[in-house]
């Protein structure tokens, strides 16, 4: 069914919007307007919460004017061509439930593009996409247990591994990272506990005020992935993240902070720092490209325990290619389970920073030097990304 009409309703998940009472950081709350008004959709304008499927048409352009939230048992979506236009604010995001779906399927010649809709659009004009899932994650123990999210308080987590939120396709979001206050930023794709039933390919986040891509946990499998132009980290993991990330593209522009920041919980809640299970991505075919050595920022950081295991990387114009902190990341090299295969340095002044407190030196993880190629970017970019 197609329906360009839905409904706000404020009391479908008012029980959803409850504070992340662990969480350092501030909730927000989502003022979700006149509950009970008709969207007249010949304004295509939308936001509110969804009582029935809606469907944004290809060759259309939409306005989003207040957060989107795509409920349990709901669909949202978005045909190849459709660009949505948010209005400026950290409350205008669209999020998708536990138990929603977004299907997003663009094309490499005709995305779905989620940008600003102000005339000189900036990083930071607006929130960005949040998808909640039911997969494991590390901070909330046992069963269906779940966490809630940094922005709009939003549940997540689960025992589910393989849980389907959907799919994304040729999707690029610009000019996201909206900030509530000084600690809460969106993201561009935030991912929540998502499951590995979940398709995400073909994703860029371009220009983002906050991190591009973020992982909260969840197993899911996500592939061909670009951000360019993150001012905070471009991709980043916590709370267990345990799926495969292949072909990833980051570069940087002027202000940046790490290509990639990967915690093994969340050091953000810091209630769970001997978790059942860390974070432990493995990472093939990855490109990041920085502004130069002089500019003291690590290419990639792995900390608060996680495990990771990198194929096929090429690191350029950095301080530091790896900086690894704290004693369980330490361990997780004793033991195995963090290591780096086939890989360039380009720029670096120091390809392996040990903070662990372990005993171990570059051959101990890095093997294969000079012989990465990375995430051969020109072969899938073109058509759908910006530069």
């Amino acid at each position: 069914m197609k329906a360009n009409i839905f409904i706000l309703n404020i009391f479908a998940i008012a029980m959803l919007f409850v504070g992340c009472a662990n969480d350092d950081t501030a909730d927000v709350n989502i003022d979700l307007g006149d509950g009970g008004s008709n969207v007249d959709p010949s304004d295509l304008v939308i936001g509110g919460t969804l009582t029935e499927d809606l469907t944004l048409v290809t060759g259309t352009e939409y306005s989003l004017t207040s957060a989107l939230i795509v409920p349990e048992g709901f669909t949202l979506t978005v045909e190849p061509g459709v660009v949505v236009r948010a209005a400026t604010g950290s409350d205008v995001y669209i999020a998708v439930l536990q138990g929603g779906m977004i299907n997003a399927e663009g094309t490499s010649s005709n995305p779905i593009v989620f940008t600003s809709a102000t005339a000189t659009p900036n990083p930071g004009d607006w929130g960005g996409l949040i998808i909640l899932g039911r997969a494991p994650i590390n901070s909330v123990v046992g069963g269906d247990a779940t966490s809630t999210s940094e922005i709009g308080g939003l549940p997540y987590g689960g025992s589910v591994v393989d849980d389907n939120s959907g799919i994304l396709r040729y999707v690029r979001i610009e000019y996201s990272g909206g900030a509530a206050d000084a600690a809460s930023e969106n993201n561009g794709f935030s991912f929540y506990a998502i499951g590995n039933g979940t398709t995400i390919e073909y994703i860029q986040a371009f220009e983002g005020a906050d991190d591009g891509v973020e992982f909260f946990g969840g197993t899911v499998d996500a592939a061909f992935i670009s951000v360019v132009g993150a001012q905070d980290d471009s991709v980043d993991w916590t709370e267990g993240f345990t799926g495969t990330l292949t072909n990833v593209y980051i570069e940087h522009r002027q202000t940046h902070d790490k290509g990639i920041e990967g915690d093994g919980f969340n050091t953000d809640i810091g209630n769970n720092s001997n978790p059942v299970f860390w974070s432990a991505p493995r990472v093939t075919n990855l490109t990041i490209n920085g502004i130069g050595s002089s500019n003291q920022n690590e290419a990639i950081r792995l900390r608060a325990g996680t495990r990771a295991v990198f194929t096929n990387v090429s690191l350029q114009g950095f301080a530091e290619g790896f900086d690894l902190d704290d004693t369980e990341t330490g361990n997780g090299v004793l033991d195995g389970e963090t290591s780096v295969t086939d890989i360039t340095f380009e720029d670096i002044t120091l390809n392996l920073k040990n903070d662990t407190g372990a005993t171990f030196g570059e051959a101990d993880v890095i093997s294969g030097i000079g012989n990465g190629t990375g995430a051969d970017y020109n072969s899938w970019n073109s058509g759908w990304t910006r530069n």
